[in-house]
């Protein structure tokens, strides 16, 4: 139904953003590219790429795996599931509608809100319609406990709608503009991944981890220190993106303290994660899930950590305005979210479609493209976007000398996203034929390598 259509739209949106970004990281090193059409240009096509792998591919998986996370906890039905439908088919025009104008030269400029003012209102309208079902699913539970997936996913849909919806009508109408514009653009774009992405995939985590394992969590008493701690935080790390300019001082250091703070939260659920699997990791040799959930689960921890780091102004000194803040951006977004992602799906699909995965080794297939090139993605613009803050704050080095000596790593991105590439087609099949290919039905899926795909019949 509603999340099976969520899931296959976010599976196209990811399709679509991967070969924009292809293009885009082409453009870095080679902009003969495909340099003779404007809607093409790399700054039409790298905000096109943003946007439809934040609001198509990342939004829309994270959407379906709330509302099912939501469902399955709450032991309830999905309610408004016609109006949950509509809203999907709608987000998918908005999306879509978005990015023909971002191509078309009408975008808005603003990171992260490239799309015109108007499609907010068409996110808005649906992201309402998924905050009522999952409050009317909490709120209809059978269980009296509230499990500790439900307090990260009852953040994120309170969360979320409200800060998408403030920041279009602070940025894109004029109420806010010149230093207060860029003050409020950043404090929506670091919160998109700490208030919105970060609560569902810490969900998906929190609820595999003992449903993979059949362990309960380590700590629930953990487990609400670090959701509160995320809540208290995160949202003030924002600024530290305006190191060095020309903001208050207050203000970049509010934002220093909140990014610095995280640990307490990032260490308290690294530490539930890591003693959860104690004893446990000899399953990652036969759970294609667990694999997915535990890389996502371990980057989450990286990222935060030198998300942290990077907010010192010592280190942002040197890796702002480099690919090292991309690398950074790449490591929480795709190796952290994106890869619960894909272990949630993996787990979620045969549930809904009460059928196995076609061809599970292509399951290691996509696995090992995606782990092997993000890896490649972030070492190689880390430690070359350090080496490019080292040599643009030598005033001796020519700028030009600079971007030279970033060729051989952009390199190293197009590498990467070849591979990337790889694991996203050989996913996309998977799902295309999960939904409309002839496949054992689970009942009758109970042993061999098609029931560890799916992690057999034991949740």
């Amino acid at each position: 139904g509603s999340v099976g259509f969520f899931f296959a739209s976010a599976v196209f949106w990811l399709l679509v953003g991967t070969v924009l970004v292809l293009v885009a990281s082409l453009k870095m090193h080679s902009p003969e590219v495909l340099a003779n059409w404007d809607f093409l240009t790399f700054g039409r096509i790298r905000p096109a790429h943003l946007n439809t792998t934040i609001y198509g591919w990342a939004s829309m998986a994270g959407v379906g795996v709330l509302l099912w996370l939501q469902a399955r906890l709450s032991r309830v039905r999905l309610p408004l599931g016609g109006l949950l439908v509509a809203g999907c088919a709608l987000w998918n025009v908005a999306v879509a509608g978005g990015t023909v104008e971002i191509l078309a030269g009408r975008g808005t400029s603003v990171e992260w809100l490239e799309f015109p003012y108007f499609w907010s209102f068409v996110f808005a309208a649906v992201f309402g319609v998924v905050m009522v079902a999952s409050l009317m699913m909490f709120s209809a539970r059978r269980v009296p406990h509230v499990y500790v997936s439900q307090w990260y996913l009852f953040g994120s849909v309170l969360w979320f709608p409200f800060l998408y919806l403030m920041a279009n009508t602070l940025i894109h109408p004029g109420g806010v503009g010149g230093v207060m514009q860029a003050v409020t653009n950043w404090w929506f774009a670091h919160n998109v991944l700490g208030l919105w992405l970060t609560p569902v995939g810490l969900a998906a985590v929190y609820y595999l981890l003992p449903k993979l394992l059949g362990v309960p969590i380590h700590s629930y008493h953990l487990s609400i220190l670090g959701f509160w701690t995320l809540a208290l935080f995160y949202n003030w790390a924002g600024t530290h993106h305006l190191v060095g300019g020309p903001v208050p001082a207050w203000l970049v250091t509010v934002g220093i303290v909140g990014s610095v703070m995280m640990f307490i939260p990032v260490g308290t659920v690294a530490l539930n994660h890591h003693m959860t699997m104690r004893g446990h990791f000899h399953r990652l040799l036969d759970s294609p899930t667990l694999r997915f959930t535990v890389f996502g689960a371990m980057s989450y921890t990286v990222v935060s950590v030198q998300g942290s780091m990077t907010a010192l102004r010592t280190v942002n000194e040197v890796g702002h305005f480099t690919h090292y803040t991309v690398a950074h951006a790449h490591l929480g977004v795709y190796a952290f979210f994106t890869m619960i992602m894909f272990g949630a799906i993996y787990y979620a699909a045969p549930r809904l479609f009460n059928r196995e995965w076609a061809m599970p080794q292509l399951i290691s297939v996509h696995f090992w493209a995606s782990a092997v090139g993000v890896a490649l993605y972030w070492l190689g613009l880390t430690v070359g976007g350090w080496r490019q803050g080292l040599l643009m704050n030598d005033p001796d080095v020519p700028f030009l000398d600079v971007v030279a000596f970033t060729v051989p790593y952009l390199w190293s991105r197009t590498g990467a996203g070849v591979l990337l590439t790889v694991g996203h087609v050989t996913f996309a099949v998977l799902v295309v034929m999960m939904v409309v290919g002839p496949l054992p039905r689970r009942a009758s899926a109970t042993k061999g390598r098609a029931a560890v795909a799916g992690e057999g019949v034991t949740a």
